[in-house]
């Protein structure tokens, strides 16, 4: 089946790129997860479900769930993970401390990594493994 959206690049190409580009593009696939998640098990308006989407794409959050999957990461992925919290990123966050904000960008550089290189059945178990419902 050809790809609705065409990854061009091979692993070898991705392993080059910055953690940055990895978490810039890992920051898109994640949010789309979470907004079709919601949609797919809610009723919900677009305004709720807006409200909704933010309290899983927030840095804290990330920070979260990155903490409570870690262990179930491999070797590589725990190396990407390290990588991209060790990325010199000169944005200073506004509602997450330097430490969450760390933890959501290395979190996104893992989600990005895997999309990137085409390790869409490893993608799909890790997102799988976060439970997209409402919060309270």
């Amino acid at each position: 089946m050809e790809e609705l959206i065409e990854r061009k690049k091979e692993k070898e190409e991705v392993n080059m790129m910055s953690p940055l580009t990895w978490a810039y593009i890992g920051d898109c696939v994640y949010e789309l997860y979470v907004r079709q998640e919601l949609v797919n098990k809610t009723n919900l308006k677009p305004h709720n479900l807006h409200i909704e989407a933010i309290k899983y794409v927030k840095a804290s959050k990330q920070a979260e769930i990155l903490n409570t999957i870690i262990y179930k990461l491999t070797e590589e992925e725990k190396e990407i993970v390290r990588r991209g919290r060790n990325a010199q990123n000169h944005h200073l966050p506004k509602n997450a401390s330097v430490e969450e904000y760390m933890y959501s960008t290395a979190f996104e550089a893992l989600i990005g990594y895997l999309y990137l290189s085409k390790q869409d059945k490893r993608l799909k178990e890790i997102l799988n493994l976060i439970q997209v419902k409402p919060l309270d």
